[in-house]
C-alpha cells in the first residue's frame, strides 16, 4: 500500500487525474478481482485517481487489456522468434527468385542466404508491398498531395532496417538520409520505438520528414502500447493515452518536464526529447527550414502526440516550422477535450494535419469511442473507399470496429477488395500488381474484415489515386 501510496503521490506531479494499468504486477487469481471489486485496494495493479471507475463494462474493458499485455508479455520471445522465421523464409524465396529455384539452388548448395542487417531485406509489411519508388507523376508543386503521397512512403519505409531506409532514401528518392534511431520505454524498461529523418530539399522547398514506425506484426512491446488503455490528463489538455504517451517519451513517474531527467536505467534516449532537440539543430541552420510529421498504425499515434508536447512546453521555433502532420491508420488518441485543445492549437499556429483512413481498416476504430472509454478523433478525415475515391468527413463510417450490423457488409467488401487485387495491376498499371503474400493477407480479411485493410498497399495506393480535391478546403476545391 505505500509502494502504491508513493507511486501515485508521484504520479500527481502532472497529473490529478488518471488511470495507470500495470500488468506485470498482475496475478491470476488478481484478473477476476478487475471485474468484480471497484475496491482500490484489491486491485493495486490498477492505479487510479479517485472518481475514475465506472460501469462494469468499463472493467470488462480494462480487463481485456490486462489479458491481452499479460499474453503478450508471456509470449513475447516466441512472436519475435516466429516473425524473424517468416521474414527469413520470405526473403529467401525472394533472394532465390521462388519456391523452385530455391530448392534447385539448395541441391547444388547455391542458396542464396539473406542478410538481415542489408539493405535488400525486406520487413513482413514490406513483402505486403514491395514498391520502392515514389510516384514520378505527383511533384512537389501539387502541395500537401506530394507531402502525402511522400509521408506515406516514409511511413511504409519505417518498418524496413536501417540499411534499406537509407538505400531507399539516397538511392531511389534521391533525398538526404539524415539517420535512423531507437529510443527507450521507460515504462518497459527497452527500446520500443524507431523512426528516422529525411531531407527533401531543391531550389523550391527544403523540407525535413519524421516518420515514426508503426506496430509491426510480431512485436509484442508495440502491441502492449496498443492495448494499455491507461491514460493521463494534463492540464488544460485533456486525457491522452499512456500507452503511446509512454512511447513517445513519458518520463516515469516525472511525466513531461520541459528537460529530460537523468536515469540510471535509462539505455537510450527518449524519442520525444532526442528528436526535439535534433529538429532544433537541423531547424536553426536555414530559416527556410521546415519540417513534416508522419507515421502509419501507432506511428501516426506518436506523430500527431508530438506537436502536443511542443504546445504542451511552447516550444514556439518548432511550431512555427511545422508545416503539416500525416498519418494514415492512426488509432484514437485522447478524449474530446483533448481533440478540441489540439484542433484550436493546430488552427492557431496554422498547422495542417491530414488523418488518412483506408475502408474498413480497424486500427483508426480504436481505442472505442463511447461513454466509457471516451476517446475521440480530430481534425481533417480524408476517408477512402475500396476504389480510392476518396472525401474529408466529420466521422468514420462504423466508428466502432465492432458492430454487429456491420459485419457482413465489411465481409462483401472484403470480398471485393480480394477479387480487386487480381484486377488493379490492368485497370491501374503493373506499379499496383499485388503479390500472393498480400493476396493471402487479403484472404485473411475474409474471416475479419479490417485486417487487411491496416496494410500499407492499401495507404500507397490512396494517395496516388485518391483525388487531390480532398486537401483543399470547400471553398478552394478544384472543379
Amino acid at each position: 500500500m505505500e509502494a502504491q501510496a508513493e507511486t501515485r503521490e508521484c504520479d500527481k506531479g502532472f497529473s490529478c487525474n488518471y488511470m495507470i494499468l500495470k500488468p506485470e504486477e498482475v496475478k491470476f487469481v488478481d484478473l477476476f478481482r478487475i471485474l468484480f471489486s471497484s475496491s482500490l485496494e484489491d486491485r493495486k495493479f490498477v492505479d487510479s485517481s479517485a472518481g475514475t471507475e465506472e460501469s462494469f463494462r468499463y472493467r470488462w474493458l480494462i480487463f481485456i487489456s490486462i489479458v491481452a499485455q499479460k499474453f503478450l508479455m508471456f509470449t513475447s520471445k516466441p512472436m519475435s522468434w516466429m516473425g524473424s522465421l517468416i521474414e527469413m523464409w520470405l526473403n529467401l524465396l525472394s533472394c532465390n527468385r521462388n519456391f523452385f529455384v530455391l530448392i534447385f539452388n539448395l541441391v547444388r548448395g547455391k542458396a542464396v542466404i539473406p542478410d538481415k542487417n542489408s539493405a535488400t531485406f525486406i520487413s513482413f509489411i514490406g513483402n505486403l508491398d514491395k514498391r520502392m519508388k515514389l510516384d514520378g507523376d505527383i511533384k512537389p508543386g501539387d502541395g500537401c498531395r506530394y507531402y502525402s503521397a511522400l509521408s506515406m512512403m516514409a511511413s511504409k519505409a519505417s518498418y524496413e532496417n536501417r540499411a534499406y531506409i537509407e538505400t531507399i532514401v539516397k538511392d531511389h528518392w534521391k533525398m538526404e538520409y539524415l539517420g535512423f534511431y531507437d529510443y527507450w520505454n521507460d515504462y518497459q524498461e527497452k527500446a520500443t520505438t524507431q523512426m528516422f529523418f529525411l531531407r527533401d530539399k531543391n531550389d523550391d522547398h527544403d523540407t525535413i520528414v519524421v516518420a515514426f514506425r508503426g506496430t509491426e506484426p510480431f512485436d509484442a512491446d508495440a502491441w502492449c502500447s496498443d492495448f494499455d488503455l491507461s491514460w493521463y490528463e494534463l492540464p488544460n489538455m485533456g486525457k491522452i493515452h499512456g500507452g503511446f504517451m509512454k512511447a513517445l517519451g513519458l518520463q516515469k513517474n516525472v511525466g513531461w518536464p520541459t528537460e529530460c531527467k537523468e536515469n540510471e536505467i535509462r539505455k537510450e534516449a527518449l524519442a520525444y526529447y532526442d528528436i526535439r532537440d535534433k529538429l532544433k539543430a537541423l531547424l536553426s541552420e536555414s530559416e527556410k527550414t521546415k519540417y513534416i510529421l508522419t507515421g502509419h498504425s501507432l506511428g501516426g499515434a506518436l506523430a500527431i502526440l508530438f506537436p502536443a508536447i511542443l504546445f504542451l512546453h511552447d516550444e514556439k521555433l518548432l511550431l512555427q516550422r511545422l508545416e503539416g502532420v500525416y498519418t494514415y491508420g492512426q488509432p484514437r488518441a485522447g478524449d474530446e477535450n483533448f481533440g478540441k485543445f489540439m484542433e484550436i492549437k493546430l488552427e492557431e499556429h496554422k498547422i495542417r494535419y491530414f488523418r488518412v483512413v483506408y475502408g474498413n481498416d480497424m486500427v483508426p476504430r480504436l481505442p472505442y469511442d463511447d461513454k466509457d472509454l471516451l476517446f475521440k478523433h480530430f481534425g481533417t478525415c480524408l476517408y477512402y473507399n475500396r476504389h480510392y475515391h476518396g472525401k474529408v468527413v466529420p466521422e468514420l463510417p462504423n466508428k466502432n470496429y465492432f458492430s454487429p450490423l456491420s459485419a457482413v457488409p465489411m465481409m462483401i467488401n472484403a470480398v471485393f477488395e480480394l477479387i480487386r487485387s487480381f484486377t488493379i495491376c490492368y485497370s491501374k498499371g503493373p506499379d499496383y500488381q499485388e503479390g500472393w503474400f498480400l493476396r493471402v493477407f487479403r484472404i485473411i480479411g475474409l474471416v475479419i474484415p479490417g485486417v487487411s485493410a491496416h496494410s500499407t498497399q492499401d495507404y500507397v495506393n490512396s494517395t496516388r489515386l485518391g483525388s487531390a480535391n480532398v486537401f483543399h478546403p470547400p471553398e478552394e476545391i478544384i472543379p
